[in-house]
């Protein structure tokens, strides 16, 4: 399947049933395993540069949750910064709670907004905030006799239940629909304590958040980058998975790696949301890159060479950028975590990604991403306002 028809796939599917998260999670990873070379990883000589390190890698499984997964790993890096025992937090923990304020946010727009499996880096910072947060040994979200995360089902039943309310047989509706959609969520996914024991004390998942965890969730911005809109001011994210309507900053393209180089080189690691349908990203190589060449305009050798070793690429623009955005081959499609900077052989920066589709490529969970990748394909990113430079910062008023 080409680029642009697993896009129109992929910007149809979040609109469906609730199995869409689901499905879109599949047909994504399963779109990309043919976008491999056989001598990638001898022909790419990496260094790193910085290596801020974080916890292990994770499998989503099948389940739209990367941006939980991305945001959660981001927030366990945090607690490595601070200098505290990192602890894996429950990602399903942030993303059963972002089904019950989506469900929620659903009915109250009469069915006339994104649900699924989808979400954004900044639902995981919202849900700590209201919530709190708990270790992932407490709320691992398996409750239904599987391994790993299996969504479809539950996703097809809360549709139904949501389906109804927004009918609203009664005329008026009553607040017990909110009690019969949360437990439909808790019958797969569990019901989450409100006091659990940790290393022999007892916490709440608020208190957990506090004295464990210890981050202050407003010390977190989110950025994008359009030119549709002006820059250094706040702007809502118009892309599917923004249920919630949530804001960004606004910043110009060179900005956003900007950010990112100097979060890295002060200690702070960036939760990262992107478009990874492309054809110049290999999961199982490990690299992303913009190719100086449409995939369709290439011969059969070129694209067989695609990951075999560096290639050169195209300046981005921000005319460039936007028109990916508006004409769909820039897609809200999965979440990740950059860590760190490297080079290659020939002197060129790539960005160290870790992501949540276990250890089955040739980097063992990581990726090698080009800096014009990440500013041509970044749909937001979420940082540690202390991690922006400062006349970036200034220019926001963060």
């Amino acid at each position: 399947m080409n680029t642009f028809s697993f896009k129109s796939v992929f910007a149809a599917s979040v609109f469906l049933a609730g199995t869409a998260g689901c499905f879109a999670q599949d047909v994504l990873v399963n779109s990309l395993k043919l976008n491999a070379s056989d001598k990638s990883k001898e022909n790419f000589k990496f260094t790193e540069v910085i290596n801020l390190g974080t916890t292990s890698v994770k499998t989503q499984g099948s389940s739209g949750t990367c941006w939980s997964y991305s945001t959660n790993s981001f927030l366990e890096s945090e607690m490595i910064r601070l200098g505290k025992q990192p602890v894996e937090l429950s990602q399903i923990y942030s993303a059963r709670n972002v089904y019950v304020e989506k469900g929620i946010n659903y009915v109250r727009m009469h069915g006339a907004i994104t649900l699924g499996d989808g979400g954004a880096l900044h639902d995981v910072i919202n849900m700590y905030k209201k919530y709190g947060t708990v270790p992932r040994e407490v709320y691992t979200g398996l409750n239904y006799g599987t391994d790993k995360n299996k969504f479809g089902e539950m996703a097809a039943l809360i549709e139904g239940v949501l389906a109804a309310v927004v009918k609203n047989p009664n005329g008026e509706l009553t607040p017990n629909w909110q009690k019969a959609y949360a437990a439909v969520i808790d019958s797969y996914l569990g019901k989450v304590p409100e006091n659990f024991n940790y290393k022999g004390k007892s916490y709440t998942p608020q208190s957990f958040a506090k004295e464990v965890v210890g981050i202050n969730p407003d010390e977190y911005v989110e950025l994008s980058s359009f030119n549709n809109t002006p820059y250094y001011q706040k702007t809502t994210m118009m892309v599917p998975d923004n249920w919630s309507l949530d804001q960004v900053y606004n910043v110009k393209v060179n900005d956003m790696t900007d950010v990112i180089d100097n979060a890295l080189k002060k200690g702070y690691t960036v939760a990262w949301a992107t478009d990874v349908s492309e054809k110049s990203f290999s999961w199982k190589n490990g690299v992303a890159y913009v190719p100086t060449k449409k995939f369709d305009d290439m011969n059969a050798e070129e694209k067989a060479d695609m990951f075999n070793g560096p290639k050169a690429e195209p300046e981005i623009t921000p005319e460039m950028r936007q028109a990916a955005f508006d004409n769909y081959t820039t897609t809200d499609d999965h979440g990740m975590h950059i860590i760190g900077l490297a080079k290659d052989q020939t002197g060129k920066e790539y960005y160290i990604v870790k992501n949540s589709w276990g250890e089955t490529n040739d980097y063992k969970g990581f990726l090698f991403v080009t800096k014009n990748f990440v500013k041509y394909k970044t749909t937001a990113l979420l940082v540690n306002k202390g991690g922006i430079p400062t006349e970036i910062a200034k220019k926001l008023g963060v």
